[in-house]
């Protein structure tokens, strides 16, 4: 029998780590990126985590807290260049959404479709060649909704969930944090060259604060 996986807590490693690697994004190196928001309820705080890998985008469209950076940084664009480059924009992005809030499958469905909204804040406008993959799960509740195989339940269950007026925060979150992990994807990211020197330039994250952004 193998040994159990150790798992590790503290910051998560960005960039091109991982399946993050061979990753890029408005044609700069990129990678796996990672941010989260506290969301407050009931007075509770609620944690609302994204982890995405970003793989989309072309460099026109790369947008950071409103500013058309992209225009400006379109001198340095080997992988849009070339002439056997997929088309730009080409790629995926995969994004995971982890929440300790109580919330049920339907709500978890409706924090997924909010990623795209995130994703849009960085100016992609989903390329037909970009294939997108999002799930979003709640860490609440477990075995509340399990099949019950093994025994028959005798009383009704209870759960406790957020109310659906109550989701425009989380959905708030989630929209802020994808939005904040993509840019981190690309500024944890350096410069790559591979196979037969192509090279996948790293995001020039000086540019930020030339341009005013923190």
């Amino acid at each position: 029998m193998s040994p159990a996986k150790q798992i590790n807590s503290g910051p998560l490693a960005e960039g091109s780590v991982g399946g993050g690697t061979g990753m890029n994004c408005y044609a700069f190196k990129a990678g796996t990126g990672t941010a989260s928001r506290v969301v407050g309820f009931a007075e509770e705080p609620y944690v609302v985590g994204v982890l995405t890998q970003a793989n989309f985008g072309s460099r026109r469209e790369l947008t950071i807290r409103g500013r058309r950076l992209g225009i400006r940084l379109a001198e340095d664009n080997p992988m849009e260049e070339a002439r056997t480059a997929a088309p730009p924009g080409s790629g995926s992005c995969i994004t995971v959404v982890a929440t300790n809030a109580p919330l049920l499958p339907g709500q978890c469905k409706a924090l997924a479709r909010r990623v795209t909204l995130g994703l849009a804040r960085t100016g992609t406008t989903g390329s037909h060649f970009s294939g997108d993959v999002f799930l979003a799960f709640s860490t609440a509740g477990a075995g509340a909704l399990d099949s019950g195989i093994g025994g028959m339940p005798s009383a009704l269950q209870h759960l406790d969930f957020v109310p659906w007026p109550a989701m425009n925060r989380f959905y708030e979150a989630v929209v802020q944090a994808t939005e904040e992990a993509v840019v981190n994807a690309l500024v944890a990211a350096d410069t790559m060259i591979g196979r037969d020197g192509h090279r996948s330039p790293g995001f020039p994250n000086d540019v930020l604060w030339s341009f005013g952004v923190d």
